[in-house]
């Protein structure tokens, strides 16, 4: 049985010896809902369609890892956005999500040492372009809210649009765009951190030489290397020196 440290309040490791140092790592891959933001976007936006609770609830499900098809039940949540406009997607953005504490100043710590920095995201490339732009983050992959022509602006349809890579960013996605951004890079993955909350961020976490948990749910504190219970994202700066 591993043993687990809390080494400052809220701060807790297992399985990895200290001192660990922030240059010895090359990439660090994000979550974006919940972890680098403050909000579940796809809660927010249902909001708008009067629909949150219904919507909330999929969403915690699945972030507990009661949902084993990610997949569907974001199909799901995202069917019950049909009818709202790109105008409410902008509200959101702009007066309900914020960067979580920490955030800013870890990712600018993290491109100061020399790494890359990957966001990947379940939620929707609305968003995560401008956090992208947002920090100075180097690639995100995220999924694409389909949009069709209203009386006065876009208006949702309930769909997502199939990209490239496939059709929905899931936990598996997440694992594979890890895997494939380190292989492009010529990074070992012990070189690797991963950084979440729910359970569709553990598949890229497990394959990481540093799993992070941020004021994760309990499957995914139990399955990490350093779990941030209290503060903000850059207390893990207090591990990597």
């Amino acid at each position: 049985m591993t043993t687990l440290t809390e080494i400052e309040s809220g701060l807790v490791l297992q399985g990895i010896t200290t001192p660990l140092r922030l240059k010895d790592f090359k990439l660090i891959a994000f979550d974006m809902d919940s972890t680098l933001i403050n909000i579940e976007c796809v809660d927010e936006i249902a909001d708008a369609a009067g629909r949150k609770a219904e919507v909330a609830a999929i969403t915690e499900a699945a972030m507990r890892g009661e949902i084993a098809d990610y997949k569907e039940s974001l199909r799901q949540r995202v069917a019950l956005l049909k009818g709202v406009t790109v105008a409410h997607m902008e509200e959101v953005y702009t007066r309900r999500l914020q960067l979580n504490p920490g955030a800013a100043d870890l990712v600018a710590a993290c491109k100061e040492a020399g790494m890359k920095v990957l966001l990947v995201s379940g939620g929707f490339t609305f968003f995560t372009d401008r956090i992208r732009e947002l920090l100075g983050i180097d690639y995100a992959r995220s999924n694409v809210l389909e949009v069709e022509s209203g009386p006065s602006c876009g208006v949702l349809t309930g769909h997502m649009v199939d990209q490239p890579w496939g059709d929905i960013c899931d936990g598996a996605e997440k694992r594979r765009t890890l895997l494939e951004v380190a292989s492009l890079l010529g990074i070992p993955m012990e070189k690797t951190i991963a950084m979440g909350d729910g359970a569709n961020d553990l598949p890229m976490m497990g394959v990481a030489g540093l799993s992070v948990a941020f004021h994760a749910k309990p499957a995914v504190r139990a399955k990490a290397h350093v779990a941030i219970n209290s503060g903000g994202l850059d207390r893990l700066l207090t591990v990597l020196r």
